[in-house]
């Protein structure tokens, strides 16, 4: 019997990974009616977004063709993977479609395009698309935020229940997800960033004490969004484990980001994780990693 493209892709990728399932199973999570894998694979290196610099993000973009992502999608399956965040726009959303008529089962966490002009028309369009929910995007609800305007996320929240889905919030500030649980918000989960991006290039500068070229990845902010996920008793999408690859030269320092993560997550929070599969096995290696550092017997609070 003649065998058909995905089935050969499937077959292509078992073969060498029967042997790596060895590895310990990576745990799920219950957030509403689903079960999430606490690994999800992230968008941005799909979408060309290295948060490194513009050469990384062009090459991102360059290999991340149709085929290239629908094959890392159907790894992140046979790692044990079962849902991916990425970006609400129609390259995504057409992306998806395709993967699933050639029979992907990957479940899907959706982020409000925040470029276009008619949010709620962009938030029924995910809708259609069945994901398991929709975020409003972290850095314009910091926007909001640092303009007094956070009153306008809460509105793009209310159209997101309407639709019928899971309701999230994402923010790299922590002070906003205080000012949320305080007013008691209608939200099903945050997408919690652990480095604060949202501050002025002035504010970096002088946080750094040297002029910052780009974004400042800041190791302290972690603990603070950290305590945070903590307190909350909504379920947290925990990203920027390793500072958008920064502390990922070796396995120990990417063990030591994940484990200081896991040792303020709820059992019901994720790890969402982009990966760049062009530069080394990514998924299996953060499949492997973060299934030991969920697995691992430890006391609360140590890492």
């Amino acid at each position: 019997m003649e065998l058909n493209r995905r089935q050969l892709m499937t077959a292509a990728l078992a073969a060498p990974f029967a042997g790596a399932m060895q590895m310990e199973t990576i745990p799920k999570a219950q957030i509403g009616s689903w079960k999430i894998s606490r690994l999800i694979v992230g968008g941005n290196p799909i979408s060309g977004n290295s948060h490194v610099s513009g050469r990384l993000s062009r090459e991102m973009a360059d290999y991340f063709t149709a085929a290239r992502i629908k094959h890392l999608l159907q790894e992140c399956e046979n790692t044990g993977i079962n849902t991916w965040q990425s970006r609400g726009d129609r390259h995504i959303m057409r992306l998806l479609n395709e993967y699933r008529l050639e029979g992907g089962k990957m479940q899907w966490i959706a982020q409000t395009a925040s470029e276009l002009a008619d949010i709620p028309r962009n938030i029924d369009t995910i809708a259609d698309m069945k994901p398991v929910g929709i975020y409003h995007h972290g850095s314009q609800t910091d926007k909001f935020w640092r303009a007094g305007k956070i009153e306008q996320a809460r509105e793009m929240l209310k159209a997101i229940r309407q639709a019928g889905v899971l309701v999230g919030l994402g923010t790299h500030i922590p002070e906003v997800i205080d000012h949320v649980e305080s007013e008691g918000w209608d939200l099903d989960f945050y997408m919690a960033c652990l480095y604060n991006l949202s501050r002025t290039p002035e504010e970096a500068d002088k946080l750094a004490g040297r002029p910052v070229q780009g974004e400042l990845f800041w190791d302290p902010d972690r603990e603070k969004m950290l305590l945070r996920v903590r307190q909350t008793s909504r379920p947290c999408l925990i990203f920027k484990v390793y500072a958008a690859s920064r502390h990922c030269d070796s396995e120990e320092r990417m063990l030591t980001a994940l484990r200081l993560a896991a040792s303020y997550a709820k059992p019901e929070d994720c790890f969402v994780i982009g990966m760049y599969p062009k530069q080394s096995e990514q998924v299996r290696q953060n499949g492997r990693l973060v299934a030991q550092v969920f697995n691992e017997k430890r006391p609360p609070d140590q890492f």
